[in-house]
């Protein structure tokens, strides 16, 4: 998932789904996720999680608990009058947040590919799938990947 605070691979295409997914919805994220992206990402409501009590940046709104990030993201989704929020990583949070989410959206990257930093693995009893896209390799993606959408059961 990455490696040295950034994404180990290049496949647009997952850029695009992932702008896809995510336009319009509050986004949550750690600080190092934050600062490895570089800017807040358009067109979303940016919440970052930072222990950091000083910590601020231009255009997100920080907060210091996984919990209050939940609290600010769904009242802004309510106020916007959508259902979902996302977390949109670091390990740390993914690692906090999945036990309290309802669905994932995962791109599955089909290569063996070195990193440092990992989604937290889960129990695929405790999942539905309910979507999946497969692609193969193509120029300018260099490897199998696939879209797919977990429910809880």
């Amino acid at each position: 998932m990455g490696r040295n605070n950034k994404l180990p691979w290049y496949l647009p295409n997952d850029l695009k789904y992932f702008k896809q997914v995510t336009m319009g919805l509050p986004i949550v994220m750690g600080r190092k996720t934050f600062e490895s992206i570089g800017k807040p990402l358009p067109g979303r409501t940016n919440i970052v999680v930072t222990r950091n009590t000083d910590w601020s940046a231009d255009g997100v709104r920080a907060v210091h608990s996984l919990e209050e990030a939940f609290e600010l993201a769904e009242s802004i989704a309510e106020i916007d009058g959508r259902e979902e929020l996302m977390i949109i990583g670091g390990d740390q949070i993914y690692q906090s947040a999945l036990p309290l989410v309802d669905r994932m959206y995962l791109t599955e990257v089909h290569a063996h590919v070195d990193g440092d930093a990992y989604f937290p693995k889960f129990d695929p009893a405790d999942w539905h799938e309910i979507g999946r896209e497969d692609f193969s390799a193509a120029d300018p993606n260099p490897y199998d990947y696939s879209f797919v959408v977990y429910d809880r059961k």
